[in-house]
């Protein structure tokens, strides 16, 4: 099939005809016209669908609509406010949601550090020293002494750089999910809100796992000094698996953890008063409740994860990983760096919802600058045809 013409012209439809020689026409009413344009003059003339031999093709399309009065490269220039309004909104509402995530991971990372090196101090110190469990006083205070102020940051940049894809990719997955799970009248249940959250999670962790990797031996071993070291020494040494060490914990592990979180999040959010509801206040209290009770419920499969992951780790699976976690620190082993962890919870979670609330409001701010600039441009060319006119 040859392809139609195209024809620029601004905001009106347009009928293209192609002749395709060989196809056979359908039948129709003797009165069933088309109107046809004559090319040779003016006027137009009509044609029957029943074309002299070959059968014809015809489409009718409208033009995409041009933006008329289009800020230049100087009002640009001068309004840079009004760039991020180029950015499709879906697109620079997305980007908004990694960037809080990974400004609230760099703030609340020096408590993330703590947490790690509690969670992973059995393993590292040996049997009999594991029987004294650090503190977490005690272990921010090692970790200044030894390595600065700089220690507390140890790692985050693979923290941020996992984020960033995980935050994408999870918002992408949950939204697709949630469409997955919808029941025949396009509500979404408990059931379908567990679910979507549980596969969105295990998407994310899937994707980007051998960052996480990456990060939690660069956060608790002081042998490795930047990413790069760390992975090169883990694929000479340890193979390209060891990438992925730990993973069958993570996936059961952020399955219900971003189930609840979501779910808990949802619903605590829908039973709210109306007014109440969209106030920056009852988000931040709403995902402290979510959170806490998601980790809560998750923290022990957080802790065998950390010590599957880590180089020499004696566990083969999860089963091996928690009788052998209990034999030597007792239950209280699966809570450790609980803490910590619970203490950046809040930080964490109010750091990320105000720096997406204020970027929406920069998106929202840079929608009507280059609104007032093509309103600028439109009352000058409705000036300057004024002027022409008189």
């Amino acid at each position: 099939m040859s392809k139609p013409q195209i024809f620029q012209h601004k905001n009106h439809p347009k009928l293209n005809w192609k002749e395709i020689p060989g196809l056979q026409p359908l039948p129709c009413d003797s009165n069933d016209l088309l109107q046809w344009p004559k090319h040779g003059g003016g006027g137009g003339g009509r044609r029957r669908s029943r074309g002299s031999g070959g059968g014809g093709f015809a489409s009718v399309s409208m033009m995409e609509k041009t933006l008329e009065f289009e800020p230049t490269a100087a009002q640009l220039f001068k309004h840079p406010l009004a760039i991020v309004a180029l950015v499709p909104k879906d697109a620079a509402v997305f980007a908004a949601g990694a960037v809080s995530g990974a400004a609230a991971k760099t703030v609340t990372a020096p408590l993330d550090r703590i947490k790690l090196i509690m969670q992973t101090h059995g393993l590292r110190v040996g049997q009999e020293s594991a029987k004294k469990a650090i503190g977490f006083i005690q272990a921010f205070v090692a970790v200044g002494k030894q390595e600065g102020i700089k220690g507390y940051w140890k790692g985050n940049f693979a923290q941020v750089a996992r984020v960033l894809p995980y935050s994408a990719v999870q918002l992408f997955a949950y939204d697709t999910y949630k469409k997955l799970f919808r029941g025949t009248d396009g509500e979404l249940s408990i059931i379908g809100r567990l679910a979507a959250g549980a596969c969105a999670g295990m998407t994310s962790t899937l994707v980007t796992y051998p960052l996480d990797v990456l990060r939690l031996r660069l956060a608790v071993d002081p042998g490795y000094q930047t990413m790069t070291d760390v992975f090169v020494k883990m694929l000479k040494e340890e193979g390209v698996g060891s990438f992925y060490r730990g993973l069958g914990p993570s996936l059961i592990g952020i399955a219900p953890y971003v189930a609840v979180n979501f779910c808990v999040f949802d619903l605590v959010k829908k039973s709210l008063p109306e007014k109440f509801r969209n106030k920056a206040e009852a988000s931040i209290m709403t995902a402290f409740m979510a959170a806490t009770i998601a980790t809560l419920t998750c923290y022990p499969l957080d802790t065998i994860r950390r010590q599957m992951q880590m180089r020499g780790t004696p566990y083969k699976n999860i089963l091996d990983a928690c009788s052998g976690i209990i034999a030597r620190d007792g239950v209280v082993g699966l809570y450790r760096g609980f803490v910590p962890n619970a203490l950046k919870t809040l930080p964490n979670s109010s750091i990320k919802l105000t720096t997406f609330d204020a970027m929406k409001r920069v998106i929202s701010a840079s929608e009507k600058e280059f609104q007032r600039i093509l309103d600028e441009n439109r009352n000058e060319q409705k000036q300057s045809t004024n002027d022409s006119t008189f």
